[in-house]
């Protein structure tokens, strides 16, 4: 006897689960899409009694079937769906090594991280020759501190205008965000992914900030001999103990603030007078008694390794305020403005 023609192949399906029994079919069931099951459930509604023989000729052209295999159609589609039915999260881990299954990004990857990494003066530079509009929007996309050292880079005109755009700005439109994203793209960062030298400079002026005054004069002079480029950069990032008094009185105030008195008391043994003014100048008038207190005793039997490394904490705490944009370093500001300060210590 031969199947009935009439049997198509969802009824086919139908008859192999309902002789599966329910607690195997409806494990299979899982993993059928919804057309399919679809197909299954309207083949159920028409199928009649099978007979045993007609029954075991649908199970063995089953047996046929899969064995020579259908393919791999939906493969990936079925796999996942498998793989997630069957195994915890903590085993797909284990197998994939921690690698999840992502939907690819469309188009390149945001660049406002990377601009907020960049040297506040260079992309100032850049936005001084855009249009304030433009520099707004990218302004507003930054981190407020970050947006807050561009904006100190800027010309007061200029910086006023963006400001004022800032206030009244509204949503920008993706297509006009694209934009202004290539340009900086292509503009900005891929000119400091060739030419930005800030990390090498920043490096050479850490461990020569680690240098005493004298020993640091000598090897700029050096330096300088040797025709070393980007010295400049380097310059901007030196900071000394001797160099507290060329900072403005309200970086002096912001440094000291935030210090013990013991240090500072340390730091001061030895030093000269128009130094110690400078320091002394910025503390509070409680604090400042109890150090002239101390320095009136004499700096005998205190170790000058132990005075060093208070000096040298303050520089380091110091350069980090000055990159956290809290003021600037001597070597950054004007002319005008160490002169001022300068006079104003030797007082």
């Amino acid at each position: 006897m031969t199947v009935p023609v009439t049997l198509t192949r969802a009824q086919k399906a139908a008859a192999i689960l309902v002789a599966m029994g329910k607690p195997s079919a409806s494990r299979l069931l899982k993993f059928f899409k919804q057309e399919e099951l679809k197909a299954l459930i309207e083949g159920a509604r028409l199928l009649r009694t099978i007979p045993q023989s007609d029954l075991e000729r649908i199970v063995a052209e089953f047996e046929a079937e899969f064995t020579e295999g259908a393919g791999l159609l939906d493969s990936a589609d079925r796999m996942d769906t498998i793989l997630n039915e069957s195994l915890s999260p903590e085993e797909m881990s284990a197998i994939m090594g921690d690698k999840k299954f992502e939907v690819a990004p469309e188009g390149p990857p945001p660049i406002w991280p990377e601009l907020e990494k960049l040297e506040p003066t260079r992309l100032g530079s850049f936005l001084a020759g855009e249009h304030p509009q433009t520099s707004a929007m990218v302004l507003s996309k930054l981190a407020p501190q970050t947006a807050a050292n561009v904006l100190l880079t800027l010309d007061k005109s200029m910086r006023s205008e963006i400001i004022k755009r800032m206030v009244t700005m509204a949503k920008v439109p993706d297509a006009a965000t694209r934009i202004v994203e290539n340009r900086l793209r292509t503009s900005v960062l891929t000119e400091t992914s060739t030419k930005d030298t800030s990390a090498g400079q920043a490096r050479v002026a850490s461990v020569l900030n680690e240098l005493g005054k004298t020993q640091l004069d000598e090897v700029m002079q050096d330096l300088e001999a040797a025709g070393t480029p980007d010295l400049d950069g380097v310059k901007a990032r030196l900071f000394s103990f001797d160099d507290i008094p060329l900072l403005t009185q309200k970086a002096r105030v912001l440094l000291f603030d935030g210090l013990s008195t013991e240090q500072v008391t340390l730091a001061l043994r030895g030093a000269q007078a128009g130094l110690a003014e400078a320091v002394l100048s910025a503390i509070g008038a409680r604090s400042r008694r109890m150090i002239e207190s101390e320095l009136g005793q004499g700096s005998e039997g205190v170790p000058a390794a132990d005075i060093a490394t208070a000096r040298k904490t303050i520089v380091a705490t110091t350069i980090r305020l000055s990159r956290e944009g809290a003021f600037e370093l001597p070597a950054t500001q004007s002319a005008e403005a160490q002169s001022a300060e300068a006079q104003s210590a030797a007082a």
